[in-house]
């Protein structure tokens, strides 16, 4: 492969990857120019709807969906805590709906006969199979829900009392909106560095993201979980679907396409748990990224078709294909070492420059959102300057496994839904994900690029190197991490097992 041809690539992705930097400064900018009067709005309705609360017979029928499968350690919490909301109970039922094939069962039937000895409507639906797990399990739920609107909650998420209060009335306020998304807050923030760092990008997400969609006019997503639907959009929008990993996803572009309106509470704070280890999010981050893909190839033509502004369609653009930088990534990392010997045949330096400029912006510009969004979240500054540098490299280190994912769903490869394992407040059970491959691949790639570093020092070549090294501070980072996680999983596992089958003492 010529120098040309390879620098050629290099800058092409460098481009791309580039495009979707820009995009992080657009979604600030927006988030600032339009952030206090969405908030103000918000508030509006808050305040005209404290009457609503005194005519209880006039307040609509609500269903809680709570979706699970072998969720041992979290079942008991999410149901009780659904049940503690403050809503009459004539007028809110709660289906769990559980596809569980462990002891869950047995622990969710017996809250759910607590519960209905003090008068909750409680249903416990199960099916015969999996069909089109979360999204069938939906599916069956909404058909037999008695609610005009539909609270939807995962296992490990556990709402406030007054949820359902709060975000009620602004389907009663605006007869257009369909789905009102509320924030993902952190029972788990502090238990590791790890989940320090993914709090920081899931906050950059609700806090700058969804605030700027929401508050802008552009389409957003309802995030799978604590949000409600009105039971007439989900209908008039064709329902469930599970033929992408991201159900949630392509309901709500579906139902903004057809023009129901989407928006979003960020003061409506719901706590819920943060993967503990690499294998977990990875395989959450698999899913979303398989699935907005296949989302974006499914609903792309009828975006393009549709009656939304250039800019509207642009930026549902960049929302669905998000992931897709990671294969970018990926081809960035390989191609270092050869565009080290491009340099050392004396291209010209000031494409290197060039190159690196865009790198740079491409870089940072993630950086500066979520340095926004933990501002917003009143984080202080010492702890901003050591997290985001670690969620770069985490960012970075997954590349591999959501390359993956990508390549997957343009080849239209099957996979399953796989459960993101969730540990509660006690451990009873240790669910895990196995993917003992890819450590290997990311400490393979991570010594790879270190020794391109190593080449672009001895060239003189400092402008890129820092990235080159980033990549390879990230690949190892979660290659190393994920195989001690591995190692002292299996530990506790085979412990528990030992445990389980030792005979009893006479």
């Amino acid at each position: 492969m010529s120098d040309i041809l390879i620098l050629t690539i290099y800058c092409m992705a460098s481009l791309f990857l580039f495009s979707y930097g820009v995009n992080c400064y657009v979604m600030v900018w927006l988030y600032l120019k339009s952030f206090r009067k969405g908030q103000w709005l918000n508030e509006q309705i808050t305040a005209s709807s404290e009457n609503l609360w005194n005519i209880v017979d006039e307040l609509p029928r609500v269903t809680t969906q709570i979706p699970l499968y072998n969720e041992l350690n979290v079942a008991e919490r999410s149901i009780r805590a659904v049940a503690a909301m403050d809503y009459p109970k004539d007028r809110h039922q709660i289906q769990v709906l559980d596809d569980s094939t462990d002891e869950t069962r047995n622990i969710i039937d017996s809250v759910a006969e607590d519960l209905r000895e003090v008068g909750y409507d409680i249903q416990v639906i199960r099916r015969s199979n999996r069909i089109g797990y979360k999204a069938g399990a939906l599916e069956q739920g909404t058909k037999l829900a008695k609610g005009e609107f539909l609270a939807v909650f995962d296992s490990d998420f556990v709402p406030e009392r007054d949820f359902l209060k709060r975000l009620i009335p602004f389907f009663l306020q605006d007869a257009n909106i369909g789905l009102v998304q509320a924030r993902w807050g952190h029972i788990n923030r502090d238990y590791s560095l790890f989940t320090r760092t993914q709090s920081i990008g899931i906050d950059g997400h609700f806090l700058i993201e969804q605030s700027a969609r929401a508050f802008s006019g552009l389409f957003m997503n309802f995030n799978g979980t604590a949000g409600i639907w009105r039971k007439q959009t989900i209908e008039e929008a064709g329902g469930w679907h599970h033929d992408t990993l991201t159900e949630d996803l392509d309901l709500s572009y579906r139902a903004q396409l057809a023009g129901w309106k989407a928006t979003f509470v960020p003061d409506v704070v719901v706590p819920a748990e943060i993967p503990q280890t690499v294998s977990a999010f990875k395989s959450q981050q698999f899913r979303w990224a398989k699935g907005s893909i296949q989302t974006a190839f499914k609903l792309f033509p009828r975006l393009i078709r549709s009656d939304l502004s250039l800019f509207q369609k642009v930026q549902a653009y960049f929302h669905l294909t998000h992931y897709a930088i990671h294969p970018f990534m990926v081809l960035l990392a390989i191609l270092g070492l050869p565009v080290v010997l491009a340099a050392e045949a004396r291209i010209s330096t000031g494409l290197i420059v060039a190159v690196g400029s865009l790198m740079s912006l491409a870089t940072f510009a993630p950086s500066t959102l979520y340095w926004f969004s933990q501002k917003q979240a009143g984080i202080h500054w010492m702890k901003r300057l050591l997290g985001i540098p670690m969620l770069v490299f985490t960012g970075v280190g997954i590349a591999i496994s959501n390359t993956r994912a990508v390549l997957e769903s343009i080849l239209h490869v099957e996979s399953g839904f796989i459960r993101t394992p969730k540990s509660g407040d006690r451990m009873m059970k240790r669910y895990t994900v196995k993917m003992p491959i890819l450590p290997v691949l990311e400490i393979l790639l991570s010594i790879y690029c270190c020794y391109a570093v190593a080449q672009f020092f001895t060239l003189e070549k400092w402008f890129v190197a820092p990235f080159l090294g980033i990549y390879a501070v990230g690949f190892g980072y979660i290659g190393v991490l994920g195989i001690l996680q591995e190692t002292f999983t299996g530990k506790l596992t085979r412990r528990a097992k030992k445990a389980n089958t030792a005979p009893a003492a006479a």
